[in-house]
């Protein structure tokens, strides 16, 4: 059986950075939009959010990673204004036996438009094992192109690469403010583009209700899964998000199954 350090050489708690930017999620709303009917990923689109939309300033959302019973990590998500536009920034930092074993200290921002949801630009500084990256994406609307630049902090390389980009796009740490701004009513499908660099269509379906206990109190909750349907993470795993099922839709716990195992991230504390 591989040992603990082989799994996370083999990227747990990548992987577990990379489900924080795409999965965690912090969103509060004020009203509910009409359903929406499933549609083809060619016709995958982002909806801009309602003239009244009360975005979640302010509010940190704590999670606690748990893999195979161990704690591996903990993750911050928070959305500021800043100016025109709205910030996004996540962290995730290793815990206990992984951070001896396998030491993350990762933090990521992105920006975007909040009349749109149009992501616009994002940044990460990744510490992972011996590994130091830092890594900016613009997203240029106008000439339908992302351009990524990495630079290996240890020895200096640098790379510029650029992607075809679609209309409208949002990124792997804002992807769940935007679906939180969706209906999220029973049986709703919705399929929206995604951008790190290279786009990824991703599938939401909301399944049904159940009642959820975690760190942060107990909540009864709507369930949704989400899985990428084509690009880079198609066939990577799947994920399924339970959110409050009260006006808030705080999301309050997350599990992610993958080929080696599971994930779960469970809500510890809302900060203000």
């Amino acid at each position: 059986m591989p040992s603990l350090k082989s799994h996370c050489r083999r990227g747990t708690l990548i992987v577990l950075v990379g489900l924080l930017c795409i999965l965690l999620l912090a969103v509060v709303f004020a009203q509910q939009l009409p359903p929406t009917a499933s549609i083809g990923a060619a016709h995958a689109q982002i909806t801009p959010p309602p003239p009244n939309y009360l975005f979640p300033d302010g509010r940190g959302y704590v999670y606690v990673a748990e893999w195979h019973l161990i704690t591996a990590g903990t993750g911050v998500v928070k959305m500021e204004a800043a100016g025109n536009e709205r910030k996004v920034t996540a962290t995730a930092e290793s815990q206990g036996v992984v951070n001896v074993i396998f030491p993350v200290h990762d933090r990521f921002e992105s920006r975007f438009d909040p009349h749109t949801f149009c992501s616009l630009s994002i940044f990460k500084h990744s510490e992972e094992g011996s590994h130091r990256r830092e890594t900016s994406i613009h997203l240029d609307y106008a000439h339908k192109k992302s351009a990524l630049d990495e630079k290996n902090l240890k020895t200096g390389e640098t790379k510029h690469v650029e992607n075809d980009l679609p209309g409208c796009a949002t990124d792997v740490i804002t992807g769940f403010y935007y679906m939180q701004s969706l209906p999220l009513q029973l049986g709703s499908t919705y399929e929206f583009p995604i951008s790190d660099g290279k786009t990824t269509t991703v599938r939401a379906t909301v399944e049904k209700r159940e009642h959820v206990r975690v760190p942060a109190g107990t909540f009864e909750a709507v369930l949704v899964t989400a899985e990428a349907i084509n690009g880079p993470l198609q066939s990577k795993g799947k994920v399924w998000v339970w959110y409050s099922d009260d006006a808030s839709h705080s999301p309050i716990q997350m599990r992610a199954k993958l080929g080696w195992g599971t994930l779960l991230f469970r809500l510890q504390r809302i900060e203000k």
